[in-house]
């Protein structure tokens, strides 16, 4: 088993559920020390036992990425806990309302939507790279969607408008933080298997042939993939690689 994260300490925003459970889950396993947040104490807790049980390390946060002081906490957990940070994967975000047009989606969603997805990157952001610039640089890995690539109707104004505002911020401070040794990327997934996913948009069969015939690879992607991606831009193996904003997406963007 590779060991590649062994004495790291990462950093996971949403790792409670979905594809950011699946990275927590990965970087543990590969040697990392993780610290993974979310909002839900009680799940958090018992990811934690699970993951100790296999001889692993991590430890949660309950943490609103909304907040400022909620981020605040959370990276100096890491610091207090682990010494330090290394790598973060910023996952955490919603969705908002579906398939709503713009003229009618109502700005309280909105206003939320913009304040987890976007300024919650921000302000992790924010957090983050001071502690990664004392370690000597580091790697910081967004949670963006095909839908910052290509907008569409089913997602929503405000979950594309906050997944392009993300691959802003990933360019942003792939500029600001090279010189520093600090490198950031985006992922970009589509469709992917997840329990947000199968409640949202694969709740019966026809749902599930529609989704994968959008994909012209012929199938929905599973977390494992999106969580390898996640790995390796984190890794030493990705050192040349900072301000790219990858998609996984089965071919969904060529189409």
């Amino acid at each position: 088993m590779s060991r590649r994260f062994e004495s790291k300490v990462v950093l996971v925003t949403g790792g409670t559920s979905g594809l950011g459970l699946d990275a927590v889950q990965a970087f543990a396993r590969e040697g990392a020390k993780v610290v993974f947040s979310g909002r839900r104490a009680g799940a958090g807790e018992e990811i934690v036992t699970d993951i100790r049980k296999k001889g692993w390390e991590a430890t949660f946060v309950r943490a609103d990425v909304s907040q400022i002081r909620d981020v605040e906490a959370m990276v100096k957990a890491c610091v207090d806990t682990y010494g330090g940070l290394d790598c973060v994967f910023n996952n955490a975000g919603i969705d908002g309302t579906l398939m709503t047009s713009m003229a009618d989606y109502k700005k309280e969603v909105w206003d939320e939507v913009i304040a987890t997805n976007l300024t919650g990157t921000f302000l992790c952001m924010k957090c983050e790279i001071p502690e990664m610039i004392k370690r000597g640089g580091g790697s910081i890995v967004n949670m963006s969607a095909v839908a910052g690539l290509r907008a569409g109707r089913r997602v929503g104004a405000a979950y594309n408008a906050s997944k392009y505002g993300i691959i802003g911020l990933t360019t942003s401070g792939a500029v600001e933080y090279a010189e520093k040794k600090i490198r950031v990327n985006a992922v970009c997934p589509a469709m992917i298997r997840t329990p947000m996913s199968d409640k949202t948009f694969l709740k019966d069969e026809a749902m599930v042939q529609r989704a994968i015939s959008m994909h012209p690879i012929g199938r929905i992607g599973q977390p494992e993939e999106v969580s390898a991606l996640v790995l390796w831009l984190s890794s030493d193996e990705a050192g040349f690689v900072t301000g790219v904003s990858v998609p996984i997406d089965g071919g969904f963007l060529l189409v």
